[in-house]
């Protein structure tokens, strides 16, 4: 076991590879933790679609020691929540209490992992639980669109599948399966516990030693690496009042030298009501009410894009001016906005520091990502340094690393032509 000085965060690896992570914040009485997995849907083999996410769901059903019912009776007995998320990369188990009740939630947390059930009629009821689940995003048109669009742009890959699995993947999965999944994935080397709040490290360290001791200290194997490849996809005749829209370009990692760069120019692009899409595209033109550019990084490849939600009248108009937009603000950016973009992502990063979960998760996050925790004057530098000539440069390159991703959802058969005019885009990078 090794530890680092007193400073906070401090940090604290264990001997089987797992990492305590702790940021004291004395003004706090709650603490806010948990248990984050550098796993996800992407560690997935081609079998077990939404496995993750099954698991996760599981995780609450029952112990050797606690019921489903216990587990939640115990946290909320002293005020207190729980709860988890899957992502593409990770799991998060987490939950907040008072500073006094961290040894109870670090007992219940690492319970839930190292000693689950998989009760076969819990099992059963949480198969329809996550089926009726896949239904209601299968039914909401501006979730559904996000997921054809992650597989469009990374089609026959972990990271291309969606989170929830469908209801035939989920309803195949049994105790043994689910027992697998957290044996190959569930190691020490790939958990980090992040504490932040009112905490005292040290005891931290010995209750997730004494608790976390049954995971292993060999390292999971590496998911494939991703393979971005994009195209078009089109789901026209469906009853709806809007076409609802993603075009996307290939993207970079968090890892990237020019990560900072594209984050800057995607926020000039769509990040707020004074980015260049919501001046021109609804302030100006009146042609939707949503439209916004994001960036999503992963350990190894990322996926910019733009979401808009229209009348299916101004789908090809949309399609047009947001291409025209991705263009021009690669040339004429201004200092200006470069300065605002800046200021956007500071504020994002100090609003962090004012909750102790924001906290957790960033801590969590960066010690997944990158080994240690990044310090905000860190960050702050690397925005800092990004110049215009950068930022400019970040939007240009964007046409350069591969074909256009085009995904719609909508009435009528205007998708087509903005398909059509979505490909210029790969017409302009060639």
């Amino acid at each position: 076991m090794t530890a680092a000085d007193k400073a906070s965060p401090r940090i604290t690896r264990l001997d089987n590879g797992a990492t305590v992570v702790t940021d004291a914040m004395p003004h706090l009485a709650t603490t806010s933790l948990g248990i984050w997995i550098g796993a996800g849907a992407r560690d997935e083999r081609a079998d077990e679609h939404g496995i993750s996410h099954l698991l996760e769901h599981m995780a609450f059903k029952g112990t050797r020691r606690r019921s489903a019912r216990a587990i939640a009776e115990e946290i909320e007995a002293v005020g207190g929540d729980i709860n988890a998320a899957t992502s593409v990369e990770h799991t998060a188990y987490h939950a907040r209490v008072l500073g006094e009740d961290v040894p109870l939630a670090i007992d219940v947390l690492s319970d839930i992992l190292t000693e689950p059930m998989f009760d076969p009629e819990e099992l059963g009821r949480e198969h329809n639980v996550i089926i009726q689940e896949i239904g209601a995003a299968l039914d909401t048109p501006d979730d559904l669109v996000f997921d054809l669009f992650q597989e469009q742009a990374f089609p026959d890959q972990s990271i291309g599948r969606s989170i929830l699995g469908t209801p035939e993947t989920v309803r195949s999965f049994g105790p043994s399966q689910l027992e697998g999944y957290l044996s190959r994935n569930y190691r020490g080397p790939r958990a980090i516990v992040a504490v932040a709040g009112a905490v005292d490290h040290d005891s931290v360290v010995a209750d997730v030693a004494a608790r976390l001791a049954p995971f292993g200290a060999d390292a999971k194997e590496a998911p494939a690496a991703a393979r971005y490849e994009g195209g078009v996809k089109l789901g026209g005749g469906r009853d709806l009042e809007q076409a609802h829209l993603l075009l996307g370009l290939p993207g970079l990692s968090y890892r990237d030298p020019g990560f900072h760069a594209l984050q800057v120019f995607t926020n000039v692009l769509g990040g707020g009501m004074s980015s260049r899409l919501f001046q021109e595209v609804r302030e100006a033109r009146g042609l939707c009410y949503a439209v916004y550019s994001f960036h999503w990084a992963y350990s190894d490849t990322g996926l910019f894009g733009i979401y808009a939600g229209t009348d299916a009248g101004d789908v090809t108009d949309l399609t047009s001016v947001v291409i025209d937009q991705i263009n021009e603000c690669s040339e004429t950016m201004t200092e200006a906005e470069l300065a605002r973009s800046k200021a956007q992502a500071k504020v994002g990063l100090l609003a962090a520091l004012e909750s102790s979960g924001a906290r957790a998760d960033q801590l969590a996050r960066q010690m997944l990502a990158f080994g240690r925790p990044i310090p905000l004057e860190e960050i702050v530098a690397r925005l800092e340094a990004v110049t215009l000539a950068d930022a400019k440069a970040a939007g240009r390159a964007l046409m350069g690393r591969g074909r256009p991703t085009f995904v719609a959802l909508g009435p009528g058969k205007t998708l087509e032509s903005a398909a059509r005019i979505a490909e210029r885009l790969d017409v302009k990078a060639a």
